[in-house]
């Protein structure tokens, strides 16, 4: 069951990684808004962190990659820095996490060094979650104060995409899996040390016994004494 634990955390550390793939790939961050004047005109665009999409009537939709980082607004150019920190932290995070667990040839069987090394990978899970669900959240609560901002036209008003559902889905798995080997790591590291304890334990009741035995004998040996005297 502890294993399986283990090998739970891994698989759901490759979900995360797919997850943080998948919302950095999409280009649907930011979606138009069928309100007002796009009711009518049924313009649809799609905007995401490295290309947007675009598609009016029954024309096909074409995608352009952006000419310029600067072109994106702000919360966009931060979420792409974020996003791509995300992936490398997941990949890193299930290297350590593979050299942490029980069954794996790394650190031997120095089990303390497994415990650190699963402690490790289960901090930086809740790294990516941070990078994860930053962007993501930030990004929505830009969308919704302007959709409800009536300064703001019509036309420029976007909906939540769904690459940042999947975001959001996708800081939860991450979250879970830092938990998930962090906890391990408690009960591993608590297991480690109760042979320590008892061993401790063991030699004080032997050296009690000692003590009480040479008592024994010299009190023994007093008596004896007493009787020839």
């Amino acid at each position: 069951m502890r294993a399986k634990l283990e090998v739970l955390a891994l698989v759901l550390g490759f979900i995360g990684l797919i997850g943080t793939i998948a919302v950095t790939a999409l280009p649907m961050w930011r979606v138009s808004a069928f309100i007002g004047a796009n009711l009518i005109v049924m313009e649809e665009l799609w905007e995401g962190l490295w290309m947007n999409c675009y598609r009016q009537a029954d024309i096909k939709m074409q995608c352009k990659v952006y000419d310029s980082l600067l072109i994106l607004p702000s919360e966009l150019q931060a979420a792409r820095g974020f996003m791509c920190v995300s992936i490398v932290l997941v990949v890193i995070s299930l290297i350590i996490t593979g050299c942490g667990t029980k069954k794996s040839n790394c650190c031997g069987d120095n089990m303390r060094s497994k415990n650190i090394t699963l402690a490790i990978g289960g901090s930086f899970f809740l790294l990516s979650f941070l990078t994860t669900i930053i962007p993501v959240s930030w990004v929505g609560h830009t969308i919704i104060s302007r959709f409800y901002n009536p300064n703001v036209v019509d036309s420029q008003k976007r909906e939540l995409g769904e690459a940042l559902f999947i975001g959001w889905g996708t800081s939860g798995i991450l979250l879970i899996t830092g938990i998930i080997l962090l906890l391990r790591y408690c009960k591993r590291s608590s297991k480690d040390e109760e042979p320590y304890s008892d061993a401790y334990l063991m030699a004080a009741t032997d050296i009690k016994k000692e003590e009480s035995v040479r008592l024994e004998r010299k009190s023994s040996s007093f008596y004896k004494t007493q009787e020839y005297v």
